[in-house]
């Protein structure tokens, strides 16, 4: 197995968490540990203990020479927050990086970059259907579908037919090539060709939209009154989900038609800590490109029982098997 990049991971927005839920105290979960940026400042703030979840079992294994300095302040849980209350309860804060992991990038066997070959995986937890098990099984409509929704792109129909075509497929670089045979060749600056069309793969192996609708209820769930949740997002459609959440657990929700029912009166689980969401200033862009998309939204719980909300409801992109 080849090694993670040496380069430090850098935890995006979390001098902007800190700030935002100070002071940092009592037990935190982090929900998505990747190389541990989170629960270390966490801990650093003033966290008295940290639960750190991950579905990825290397993980835990990656950390293992610096976890024991912390000894019984970090607790590793194997898993899906999306289960996360069934971990704890009674949280002071639950906090969601959300997306895939430079560590996981860094490793061309787990197969989420176009820029590195290896076998076209994707699987965060190492177990179920892979990328390869998904591209070269699913009809082409269904490919389609998945490219549209989940990678917002455009020409998922000719990308699709191309896959299709190409049958078998089985390793990243394999993929790229055929998706940039279908489109033009990209400008100075702007992404590689194949970013949506890896990006969807990945979300669909994972379910990261079914994850994520689960693990904000999860949250609400497990938070104590008075417990903050901080999620981070890097593209529109884990935003939207977060901020709907929190708009409709909130009780902000506006009603879109002035002529339509008025909406149902929520008591509020969350009161919203700022109405936008927060963005990297320009010195952590400079320090930390990953930074420049990502947007983080806080919300501390009230004491009003915990509910259940319609994905739909969330704007979380539903393929038509699902509608």
């Amino acid at each position: 197995m080849s090694s993670a990049s040496d380069a430090p991971h850098i935890p995006v927005l979390i001098n902007a968490i800190i700030d935002a839920c100070a002071p940092i105290g009592g037990t935190w979960l982090d929900g998505t540990f990747g190389a541990g940026g989170y629960t270390r400042r966490l801990l650093d703030a003033g966290a008295d203990r940290v639960i750190a979840v991950d579905r990825d079992p290397l993980a835990f294994e990656m950390a293992q020479d610096w976890i024991a300095g912390y000894g019984d302040r970090i607790t590793c849980v194997a898993g899906e927050f999306s289960k996360l209350d069934t971990y704890a309860q009674d949280l002071d804060g639950v906090v969601l990086d959300l997306g895939v992991s430079s560590m996981q990038l860094d490793l061309a066997e787990r197969g989420f970059s176009f820029m590195r070959d290896g076998p076209l995986d994707m699987r965060m937890s190492q177990s179920g259907p892979s990328a390869a098990d998904l591209v070269n099984a699913a009809e082409e409509s269904e490919l389609a579908d998945i490219i549209y929704l989940y990678g917002e792109e455009r020409m998922s129909r000719r990308i699709a037919r191309s896959i299709v075509a190409a049958r078998p497929i089985t390793t990243t670089l394999q993929l790229a090539k055929i998706v940039e045979s279908c489109l033009p060749r990209a400008k100075p600056n702007q992404s590689h060709p194949a970013t949506r069309t890896f990006q969807a793969l990945r979300i669909a192996v994972n379910d990261e939209y079914g994850e994520l609708a689960e693990g904000l209820m999860a949250a609400e769930r497990a938070l104590r009154p008075g417990g903050q949740l901080a999620v981070v997002t890097f593209h529109s459609v884990e935003d939207r989900m977060a901020k709907r959440f929190i708009q409709a657990r909130s009780g902000t929700t506006a009603n879109a038609n002035r002529y339509a029912p008025a909406l149902e009166e929520v008591t509020p689980a969350f009161t919203q800590k700022t109405r936008k969401a927060i963005a990297a200033d320009a010195a952590e862009v400079a320090a930390n490109p990953r930074a420049r998309s990502a947007k983080l939204r806080v919300a501390t719980r009230t004491d009003a029982p915990a509910e259940s909300i319609a994905r739909a409801d969330l704007g979380m992109p539903l393929r038509k098997s699902e509608r």
